[in-house]
């Protein structure tokens, strides 16, 4: 699976070259003055917290908007959102238990070619299913018990390199403007969208590359601008706190790799987010890749997949993501059951991983043309539609 989404990106990046040439040549004939506006000429989309796109979206009342929610009775909701530890504690003894034995079976085999098989196993349980984990016990929705969602969330940033305190109240406004450009701090592919970071990040190079950076800026006592927009001031210590005790355990183990004369050490603590990354983009991505943008329906700019049993352990059924995002509290184990309850009022999902990129991907080509291109997701009959008045984008264009 792995192989054929870089198959399609790298499809996609041959196109987005050959389109380049394409339009190269079509302002051959324009003049110099010309070409230069075509060039300078900036994004519609500013997705910086500060800018113009944010000012927008608060003056257009998008900022912390009432959004739209599937019907579902109280009673129901309240069984559905019942928590649990049972689920959650067998999840991660199955996932750490995992990760357990592979290591050591990776240490045994180092040295031979058995040890690339077993260590990038370790790499998915590492580099991506930590994404869920850290997602889920965010919400504080795995467990019941309130320290063991703690104690996973510790290790699961840890693992994905995001600061459990700056990550916390990003994801809260995440949720509270999902895809809203200039106040979503967690947009994964912006409009235009660039496909060489996407692949890039397949392999996690440039969000590793950030988290040092961002890693190494706190522990200096740095909060940026737009970490403060929405960290409360009394948890801004935390995060220079967290910063500094995760710098010295990487020192401690690049220390213990010199000292022992191997990599070892660093294959399974730390690069781990580089090669293991790829299973938590490849489901990352269609989240929200190629929806539309500004608008306050969940049916519009989330996507729901259909996938493997495997995939699902590793993503913690957040495939189902259009109906996490309308009920962000209800637990990751619930959420199958309600799909089955909601599917009637939201778009059909996509039948597989596959499916989802055969999507997406078109999309993605269009929006290097036209920024303001996004799909229009068909509803069933029986679902209420959706109101236009408050999705209209100005000049978005949408897929019928």
């Amino acid at each position: 699976m792995m192989m054929q989404m870089i198959e399609t990106i790298m499809r996609a990046l041959s196109h987005q070259r050959k389109f380049a040439s394409n339009e190269a040549g079509e302002f051959a004939s324009a003049s110099l003055a010309s070409r230069l506006t075509q060039m300078t000429q900036p994004a519609k989309r500013d997705y910086s917290l500060l800018g113009k796109s944010a000012e927008a979206a608060i003056a257009n009342g998008l900022a912390a908007a009432e959004w739209y929610h599937s019907d579902i009775d109280r009673k129901t909701m309240k069984a559905l959102m019942q928590r649990s530890d049972g689920p959650a504690i067998r999840d991660t003894v199955i996932w750490l238990g995992s990760m357990v034995v592979l290591a050591i079976t990776g240490i045994l085999l180092w040295g031979t070619w058995w040890a690339v098989p077993v260590l990038l196993a370790y790499g998915v349980l590492y580099g991506s299913a930590s994404d869920s984990r850290w997602h889920e016990c965010g919400h504080g929705t795995a467990f019941k018990t309130r320290w063991m969602n703690d104690a996973v969330y510790q290790i699961a940033c840890f693992m994905i390199m995001r600061n459990p305190v700056t990550w916390r109240w990003s994801h809260a406004r995440h949720h509270t403007d999902t895809v809203i450009v200039g106040r979503d701090p967690e947009i994964a592919v912006m409009r235009p969208p660039d496909l060489v970071r996407v692949l890039l990040n397949v392999f996690g190079i440039l969000d590793v590359s950030h988290a040092m950076i961002d890693m190494a800026r706190n522990a200096a006592g740095i909060i940026t601008e737009e970490e403060q927009s929405f960290i409360p001031e009394m948890e801004r210590h935390k995060v220079i706190r967290v910063a500094r005790i995760w710098l010295a355990i990487y020192a401690a183990i690049i220390a213990l790799s010199i000292g022992v004369g191997s990599i070892l050490p660093l294959l399974l603590v730390g690069l781990p987010r580089l090669y293991g990354a790829w299973h938590m983009v490849m489901c990352g991505l269609l989240q929200h890749g190629g929806l539309a943008d500004n608008v306050i329906d969940h049916r519009l700019n989330s996507r729901s997949v259909l996938m493997n049993p495997v995939s699902r352990f590793i993503y913690w059924n957040m495939n189902y993501h259009v109906e996490h995002h309308m009920f962000p509290m209800v637990p990751y184990h619930a959420l199958p059951r309600l799909h089955e309850m909601i599917k009637h009022d939201l778009p059909a999902a996509n039948r597989s991983i596959l499916d989802g990129y055969r999507e997406m991907i078109p999309a993605f080509l269009r929006q290097l043309r036209n920024e303001d291109y996004y799909l229009w997701r068909a509803l069933p009959p029986t679902a209420r539609p959706y109101k236009q008045s408050l999705h209209d984008g100005g000049d978005a264009v949408a897929a019928e």
